[in-house]
């Protein structure tokens, strides 16, 4: 079984935001794999199916971004979920935009979501889809960045890389990471 996690924020006013990508990268695998996001358990609401022959749960966390680690640790313990079978999606700032990174393990860098996720789990193995949302301008405030909008020329490349990141979850699920770095990692 795996457990993918979009990371966002919950409300009208975020959607579509930077912050956000996690949130339509799971409903664009849940579109594409039949499954239905309709359930509300763990503080945020999923949905189960199938990717490939492997059991599925896709996740939007609804504790708002700094709080996402509550929801992941309660499945995590809930399905004793071994913690590579964790897939978390999110945006990042320090990466090309629109590009896509995969990750096995790591730091949570400057992301306050994935910080939230390790100090939950106490641990950082898991795998991260990482998707470049563009950097913010000199004097720019970080959280009024990525908590705005994309522009109008931004909005092909990013559904493109959503498309991707959501292929590059498949290729994990149905393959293994090593496949979907290969695949999508751009060097």
């Amino acid at each position: 079984m795996y457990v993918v996690v979009g990371l966002g924020n919950p409300g009208k006013e975020y959607t579509n935001t930077r912050h956000n990508i996690g949130f339509n990268t799971i409903e664009l695998l849940a579109k594409r794999n039949d499954i239905k996001l309709n359930k509300l358990k763990f503080k945020g609401v999923y949905g189960e199916g199938t990717i490939g022959s492997e059991k599925v749960l896709l996740v939007k966390p609804q504790t708002y971004m700094n709080n996402s680690g509550i929801t992941v640790g309660e499945i995590v313990r809930f399905y004793k979920l071994p913690i590579e079978n964790l897939i978390v999606i999110v945006d990042d700032i320090d990466i090309e935009f629109s590009s896509i990174r995969i990750k096995k393990k790591g730091s949570s860098g400057s992301h306050n979501g994935l910080k939230s996720i390790i100090y939950h789990l106490n641990d950082d193995n898991f795998p991260r889809v990482k998707i470049g949302i563009g950097k913010k301008h000199a004097n720019e405030d970080l959280a009024n960045f990525v908590l705005g909008n994309f522009s109008k020329e931004e909005t092909s490349p990013i559904e493109e890389a959503v498309l991707r990141a959501s292929e590059a979850v498949e290729t994990i699920i149905k393959s293994d990471i090593n496949k979907a770095m290969n695949s999508y990692n751009k060097k």
